[in-house]
């Protein structure tokens, strides 16, 4: 009896005969082996070269080739090929009405045709071929792809071929979706990276180029991102009373929605910043713009000083924010606010205090990235290592985010690290 006839179309296969010969071990373990190594392969391209070269060269086949289900049209798409020099990768057939492949998309049944020249579904492609089996790759139920494997002898595909071909597909088709899905999330995650790549380089852009000249002052600030983008921001402002406005601010939250929420408040506060000098009065109308324009329960901390190097005056205001600390003759403190409630949160008011900066005095801005940084103990490094560190008259930016990296190690800052250091030289007359 010959294979067409033990073996239609669409007819399921028959089962193994009760005794296993030697070639039916041999099958086994080749099929084995070409699980295990299909199954380890998560690169889809890779994984679609192996399995049409390693299966054409086991059978003799002439030409292998596997299509893949279209994610948007009715179309099978030629992913791989090994042997066919007629069609490409990215031909595509029709699911139901384009040769043995369409079919059996549509279908999702076998289909051997053991003389090509008697199938009504076969499209002609080596002229050597004259048998063809295509076979359905399914997962759940559901075709995401065709496997077909041609010959150059008739009904070259015995019964023992196709089980063992079956199998393999079955196997194949794991491993395809298992590779999709890799691919898909290495899209996404590179993606999501190169947005976020390109949202670090336009938050960095914000941050001042350099710090201002003020004759008798040094003023440098520096910010350390926990991710790719962070919430705190510093900046530098001009204003037109010659004097120059300060601010470090902690938007509640990580990441991108962090980043987006700080460029509108930066330029929220610029704008009010060159129209009113006095801090308070700064921070009450950016507070009533945030109460309109922000989404419930986002807030923003925040200190806000004025500097004027002529009478070498700091007024600052506090929202919120970590107290500021202030290095002079008599010591270090941190300097308190009366009234101030992070921006964002209610309407209220913001008290103002001025410190006379003399010779030699410094005051330090800064986010609760550095103070709550902990070690491996769960101790954070905290504000008397802070002031610790900054009654060292060398102490800058730089070197205080360099201590408290140290401190954590080995493990990374947890959040954005951000800090202003205002140092009072010689007064210019002195000089």
């Amino acid at each position: 009896m010959s294979t067409s006839a033990r073996f239609g179309p669409d007819q399921a296969l028959l089962p193994s005969p009760p005794a296993i010969r030697d070639d039916q071990v041999h099958d086994l373990l080749k099929l084995q082996k070409a699980a295990r190594c299909i199954s380890s392969i998560l690169d889809l391209d890779e994984l679609i070269e192996e399995v049409v070269h390693g299966i054409a060269h086991s059978f003799g086949c002439v030409e292998a080739v596997i299509y893949l289900r279209h994610e948007y049209r009715e179309e099978m798409v030629l992913a791989g090929v090994h042997g066919c020099t007629v069609s490409g990768k990215g031909q595509c057939l029709k699911i139901g009405s384009e040769g043995m492949v369409g079919y059996v998309a549509a279908t999702g049944r076998m289909r051997y045709a053991p003389d090509v020249s008697k199938d009504p579904y076969y499209v002609a492609c080596e002229a050597g071929t004259q048998s063809e089996v295509a076979i359905p790759l399914e997962v759940d139920g559901r075709v995401i792809g065709v496997f077909t494997a041609s010959h150059h002898d008739l009904d070259a595909f015995p019964n023992q071929q196709l089980r063992l071909l079956q199998s393999l597909c079955s196997h194949i088709a794991v491993a395809v979706q298992n590779a999709q899905r890799f691919q898909d999330q290495r899209r996404e995650t590179d993606r999501l990276n190169s947005e976020a790549q390109e949202a670090r380089i336009i938050q960095e852009a914000l941050l001042p180029k350099s710090s201002p000249y003020l004759p008798g002052f040094a003023v440098t600030g520096l910010s350390s991102p926990a991710g790719p983008v962070g919430g705190d921001w510093y900046d530098f402002i001009p204003l037109e009373c010659e004097c120059w406005g300060l601010v470090l601010a902690d938007v509640a939250g990580k990441g991108t929605a962090a980043a987006l929420l700080m460029s509108a408040t930066r330029g929220m506060l610029r704008s009010l910043a060159e129209a009113h000098c006095r801090p308070a009065e700064v921070l009450n109308k950016l507070n009533k713009l945030m109460l309109q324009d922000f989404p419930a329960g986002r807030f923003v901390t925040m200190v806000y000083g004025v500097l004027d190097p002529s009478d070498r005056t700091l007024t600052f205001a506090n929202a919120g924010h970590l107290h500021p600390l202030l290095i002079d003759s008599s010591g270090s403190r941190f300097l308190d606010s009366e009234t101030g409630l992070p921006l964002g949160l209610s309407p209220g008011s913001f008290s103002e205090q001025t410190i006379h900066l003399d010779e030699g005095s410094r005051i330090v801005f800064y986010s609760d990235g550095i103070t709550e940084a902990e070690h491996s103990a769960d101790e954070e490094y905290g504000r008397e290592r802070l002031a610790e560190h900054f009654a060292n008259v060398e102490a800058s930016a730089e070197s205080i985010l360099q201590e408290v990296r140290a401190f954590s190690a080995p493990a990374p800052l947890r959040d954005d690290a951000t800090v202003i250091l205002v140092k009072a030289g010689v007064p210019p007359a002195k000089r």
